[in-house]
């Protein structure tokens, strides 16, 4: 049967990151994907419009639903947006312990404009991330979980290691942000340290690729494969998709923030 994944996160107009940009990298790993809308978000690749949160009890509602219908094999979260919805999110999947989490724990936009309240993040440490079986944060928000900065490949050890202990999950500290020849993830699990390299590919296309990262990652999870394989396997995805992502022509840039 083919297994089935859920995503929990933001709707992205432009498609190429949250729940659109997960329903696609689902169904490239042939999986059957289902979404619960945490918030509406007018968003292009370089600006964040506006974000419209949908109700916790709704978004509750939906993920509730789900969980009661469908034989869920994997689940990831994306853009959570307010301590309200990542405790709403938290007491249902505590209540299911035996299906992989990913948590992407999106707090800014490729663009700099936030899309996480600050009320959140505690809410994150305390409640979500200690029920996740991966964690994938990029480096700036590795230093927000951590209150400090994380400088090179030696302090990325040492953040994945401590995030790793304090939240009792497996984590994959992603260092694209660095600046290098290539993007070098490490994945803690279990104390071990495992480094993912790639070539850093030349591209503007790179919006999303944090939610597609996650999702490919929840879909392996949902066929079974270890940790470290179906990060390999995300990885690939993602390297092969911005190699050949679509240029779209230019994209007007609005002299506007985000508003809430």
């Amino acid at each position: 049967m083919t297994p089935i994944a859920l995503s929990i996160a933001g709707s992205d107009c432009s498609a190429g990151a949250g729940l659109q940009a997960d329903l696609k990298t689902f169904q490239h790993f042939q999986t059957y994907g289902l979404t619960a809308a945490t918030c509406v978000v007018a968003e292009t690749p370089k600006i964040v419009l506006s974000v419209h949160p949908v109700p916790p009890t709704i978004v509750q509602d939906q993920v509730a639903l789900l969980l009661k219908s469908y034989p869920i094999a994997a689940i990831k979260t994306g853009m959570l947006f307010s301590k309200a919805h990542v405790v709403a999110i938290s007491e249902l999947l505590a209540k299911h312990p035996d299906i992989p989490l990913v948590v992407d724990p999106v707090m800014v936009a490729s663009t700099g404009d936030s899309l996480l309240k600050r009320d959140a993040i505690e809410a994150y440490r305390e409640r979500l991330l200690p029920l996740a079986t991966l964690i994938t944060p990029n480096l700036d928000e590795a230093e927000v979980l951590l209150d400090r900065p994380i400088r090179d490949e030696a302090t990325i050890e040492t953040a994945a290691t401590e995030l790793s202990k304090r939240f009792g999950t497996a984590v994959l500290l992603k260092g694209g942000h660095l600046e290098a020849p290539e993007c070098a993830d490490l994945l803690c699990e279990g104390g071990k340290l495992t480094w993912f390299r790639s070539p850093r590919i030349d591209t503007t296309a790179s919006h999303g690729t944090g939610c597609t990262l996650s999702a490919a990652i929840a879909a392996r999870l949902a066929h079974a494969d270890d940790l470290a394989t179906a990060i390999d396997r995300a990885k690939t995805y993602l390297s092969q998709s911005l190699s050949e992502a679509l240029q779209l022509g230019e994209i007007p840039h609005l002299n506007q923030g985000t508003t809430f």
